[in-house]
């Protein structure tokens, strides 16, 4: 099942087995007049993607049965809703899986109500209006298009269904037309600059795996470069479309 585009009246999915965090990530996003679903275990919070079709999901790791890594994998046979990682397990490890398997924030408990609603409000802001682009934004490169007003990459005329972390990072790469980025860059370009609690290496995790939904070698790039010691690059001269 494919989820349609989230609408913005579209409900926030809250997923934890602790009742009372349930509780009070809800109070405080109501609070701030996002209609909330919740869910205590990793088959509920699949049903709630597909019935729901929430517009974020604030998702725990550690769940009964299904657990959140498996969730984030579900999810993202789904669509690209983004996903917040809420939860104890708060290793460097553990957050460069859950960005590996492509939750798109990660924020460690115990946490501040505060910061979550304002990690919210980032990723709405950055999965909703991608980049501030115009809806005659187009970049190309090769038989890869990348449309970052209506939030689509075609590789051969095929949807890949990237995330929308991937998309931006995409996105920044061709917008740099040839010009590396460094990692401190390339992070900033998809999470704004000083927001998130990522490791510049993280950026590495994104690459690998926007380069495997690309399909695209490493050692014989077609679309994403490493320039060692400095970060990443697109590759090819990128072309400029009007939609």
């Amino acid at each position: 099942m494919i989820l349609p585009m989230a609408r913005p009246e579209a409900p926030i999915l809250v997923v934890d087995d602790d009742p009372k965090i349930a509780a009070l990530v809800r109070t405080y996003l109501e609070r701030e007049h996002f209609p909330v679903v919740t869910a205590a275990d990793g088959e509920s919070a699949v049903r709630a993607l597909e019935d729901a079709a929430p517009r974020l999901v604030v998702l725990d790791l550690m769940l009964p049965g299904i657990d959140g890594l498996a969730v984030i994998r579900r999810a993202r046979t789904m669509g690209d809703t983004p996903i917040l990682v809420l939860s104890a397990r708060g290793s460097t490890g553990d957050r460069v899986l859950g960005l590996t398997e492509g939750a798109d924030d990660y924020l460690p408990k115990p946490f501040s109500p505060a910061e979550l609603v304002a990690r919210v409000r980032t990723i709405l802001r950055r999965a909703e209006r991608p980049g501030g682009a115009t809806p005659n934004d187009v970049l190309a490169v090769g038989d890869l298009r990348v449309d970052i007003a209506r939030h689509t990459v075609e590789l051969e005329g095929r949807d890949i269904g990237l995330s929308a972390l991937e998309i931006r990072l995409l996105w920044a790469l061709l917008d740099a037309d040839g010009r590396a980025l460094s990692r401190d860059q390339a992070l900033d370009a998809i999470h704004g600059v000083g927001e998130g609690d990522v490791n510049d290496r993280a950026i590495d995790v994104y690459i690998k795996r926007l380069r495997h939904k690309l399909g695209d070698d490493p050692l014989a790039p077609r679309f994403v470069a490493t320039v060692r010691g400095v970060g990443y690059r697109a590759v090819g001269p990128v072309r400029r479309e009007a939609v």
